[in-house]
Parts: C-alpha cells; structure tokens; sequence
C-alpha cells in the first residue's frame, strides 16, 4: 500500500462474466466479496481495490485511469479503440473456456448467403464500430445500428440480420437463425493503464495477478498423477505413454520401484489409467490442481 492507500485500481466485469471472474482469482489466491446489490468488492489483498462495471466499458476506464488494470473482452477492446496495454490472455468465458465468436446471422430462410447480399440491407448489433469496419473491408454498404439487447428476436422483422455474440449457437438456433460469417473471435485480456504499467510497483503487482490469473487458469483442465512402476518396465511405460515422456522420476525404498508424477489433460486419464494398469503400474493416484506455473 501507498500511503495507506491501494497500490491498484482494478475493474472487473459485471454481468455474466462475474461469477466466473470471482472463481478465477478464487483460484490464484485471491478472495474477492460483493453483495449482490453492489458493484464495490472488498479484496483479501490492501494493495487491491477495485470496481465492478459492465465489460463494455472496462477498457475505456482503464485507458482514463480510473483504472490501473482490468479484465474485460478483447471485442471491446475493439469496439472503444482503447489504447491499453494487453498484459495476458485469459480463455474463459461464462458457459466453456473456448473463445466466443461475433458473428453475422440471419433467418433460416433468408436468401443472404454471404456478406456481399447485404448490400443496402439494416443490420442490428451492439458492436457498430466493429460491424462497419467488417463492412468496409468487405467493400458493402449497409446500414447498422445500434442494439440495446435481445437483438436475436429483430430479425427478420426489425433488421435483415444480426451481429451477435455466441460461444455454442444454441441462442441462434433456438431464434431460427443462421450463420453467415464470424467477424470477430474474443477472450478475456487482463490489461493496463499506459501509465500505471511504467511504474515499477504497479507493473509488478500487475504481473503478479497475470501470473497468478494465469496459473490457475492452465490447472483447470489438468491434473496431477502420481503412480509406481517396476524399473525394469519403466522404459516400455515411457515409450508407451507419450504424455509421460518428461515425469518426476523417484526411487523408492525398493530399488527395484521407481515413483513417477506428472501433469495430465484431465481428459486424457480415461484412457491413460487403464493402460498404465496393463504395463503394470501400480498405486496409481489422480489428484487436482490449483495452479500450473511454465
């Protein structure tokens, strides 16, 4: 702290990323407490304070400095043009940890096929700037305008089709539209004031979180495993079992045993335990993890 002040300012997205935001830094080491009423948070950590505020308006905050750093979508990154520093990236999103996607939509039956059968048509989305810079560069002239929300039912009755965010397809399909085209893949960004991130104490606070953030990001879909093997067959498991190329290799008191441990794809065990079990590995233990640090 500096002069019994917080060393950061940070803004976090309120909204459908907030949950998921608090679990993270949940995760890194850091409890964050809100009331549901309330878009000021209370942090473990006195060198942090911060703010809860829409994801749209994160990185505009932080390029004024009201804000020393916040997580926000690299699509409105975009859309504000905001000048920031774009620390680290963070996968995740409120329904899966793959990227989201902007895309151009229209109904099932509509005879738009591609972007070019727009020409002259009215388009509703939330990203304009985002949308007409799509259409610029595409060399069509449409109009677009700006939707307040719920934009999936105005078309084709308001519009002629859509820009919207979606990460599975599910709200679209379920609204009879089609995809077109995607104008824009996001994720989270964890970023900086320009200023803030040239002064040394707040740069590494900074990038202690990013590191942090981060860490416990990459344990999400991994895990820890831990098992005993016969030297004599250890070579034929090494060879076996590609994703155990580079364990810990221990000697037990046994020397005729070694211990390995590594780090797995959660996703890969159903298919690694059994065929550690056949080359005869044996006290095979799975376990979770907090963070995985490179």
């Amino acid at each position: 702290m500096a002069n019994g002040h917080p060393l950061l300012m940070l803004g976090l997205p309120k909204g459908s990323m907030e949950d998921s935001t608090l679990r993270l830094f949940a995760k890194a080491g850091w409890q964050i407490s809100i009331s549901s009423r309330s878009y000021k948070p209370t942090f473990d950590d006195p060198d942090l304070d911060g703010r809860f505020v829409r994801s749209q308006e994160v990185s505009r905050y932080v390029e004024h400095g009201y804000f020393d750093a916040g997580l926000c979508g690299y699509d409105w990154i975009v859309e504000n043009g905001s000048d920031v520093v774009e620390v680290s990236t963070l996968t995740y999103s409120r329904a899966t940890r793959n990227k989201a996607r902007w895309v151009l939509a229209v109904p099932e039956d509509s005879p738009v096929r591609s972007v070019d059968d727009l020409e002259g048509k009215r388009i509703a989305t939330e990203v304009v700037r985002i949308t007409r810079q799509f259409l610029k560069d595409r060399g069509v002239s449409a109009q677009v305008e700006f939707s307040w929300g719920a934009t999936e039912v105005k078309a084709p009755d308001l519009v002629d089709a859509i820009v919207d965010v979606t990460e599975t397809g599910n709200s679209l399909r379920a609204n009879k539209l089609r995809i077109v085209e995607t104008l824009l893949e996001t994720d989270i960004r964890f970023i900086a004031n320009q200023t803030s991130w040239q002064d040394p104490a707040k740069r590494a606070k900074i990038e202690q979180i990013a590191l942090m953030l981060g860490a416990a990001l990459e344990a999400g879909n991994k895990v820890g495993l831990k098992l005993n093997v016969r030297r004599s067959q250890l070579e034929t498991i090494l060879d076996a079992l590609p994703a155990l190329r580079n364990p810990t290799i221990s000697t037990l008191s046994d020397s005729d045993w070694v211990a390995l441990e590594t780090v797995i794809a959660e996703s890969a065990v159903r298919e690694l335990i059994p065929r550690l079990k056949e080359h005869g590995a044996e006290g095979i233990i799975e376990y979770p993890l907090n963070k995985v640090v490179y």
